[in-house]
């Protein structure tokens, strides 16, 4: 992905009545390389070469575009996620494919994955075809996906363990393991498993050990 630059011959041309495309390409390639924190609207109108004036013509402020980001992510991850579920292998093996996928659209997706995060609580709008503004919907989590697809895979059960405190284990090291790969904070080289490799023991040693273990200290 090539880097972004400020200077006035690098904005993006847009065909009429596109406006809307081009400012979430611009949001999503401008997180993806400069992070989310410092990212404002008016970055997102310098880099598409129009007034900032402009963008309030699809997006009420700042938020509203994560929003957007948001939703476009949580649909390709879910969709990625389901791809994996319904994939080949025993039911561990699919789940555990989910956390790698989760992994990898961390890694693949830093803009959709940051805006998922960034904009947790808020509901999506559905649109009603007129105005343009509809009622608030609630978009689910990764939690949500993870509670369904332990209960949808693992039909037997844990032994009395709910299954949404597995699945909550489960997605906080998944996104521990990608928060610390995109920091660069973990460790690397000879000796040291990769983060594949550590979700994979790590799902390994919480859906077994619940399936299989004593189920003291769980709620």
């Amino acid at each position: 992905m090539r880097p972004w630059r400020d200077g006035p011959n690098d904005r993006r041309n847009y065909h009429h009545g596109n406006l809307k495309e081009a400012l979430i390409e611009a949001a999503r390639r401008f997180i993806a390389e400069r992070g989310i924190g410092g990212f404002t609207l008016v970055d997102a109108a310098r880099l598409v070469g129009v007034t900032p004036a402009a963008l309030y013509r699809h997006f009420r402020g700042r938020e509203a575009l994560l929003e957007e980001l948001a939703g476009r992510g949580f649909a390709e991850l879910a969709a990625r996620l389901a791809r994996a579920l319904t994939s080949r292998g025993t039911p561990l093996e699919r789940f555990t494919r989910m956390g790698e996928t989760y992994l990898a659209f961390a890694e693949e997706e830093p803009a959709y994955y940051a805006a998922i995060f960034e904009t947790r609580g808020l509901p999506t709008v559905e649109q009603d075809g007129g105005s343009g503004v509809g009622a608030p919907v609630a978009r689910p989590s990764p939690f949500d996906l993870l509670v369904e697809a332990l209960q949808a895979t693992f039909a037997d059960g844990f032994g009395g363990v709910a299954p949404r405190f597995i699945a909550l284990e489960v997605w906080a090291l998944a996104h521990g393991l990608a928060t610390l790969s995109a920091a660069g904070h973990l460790p690397r080289g000879p000796g040291f498993p990769d983060k594949y490799e550590l979700l994979r023991a790590g799902v390994l040693a919480l859906v077994h050990g619940a399936a299989h273990g004593p189920a003291s200290g769980r709620p």
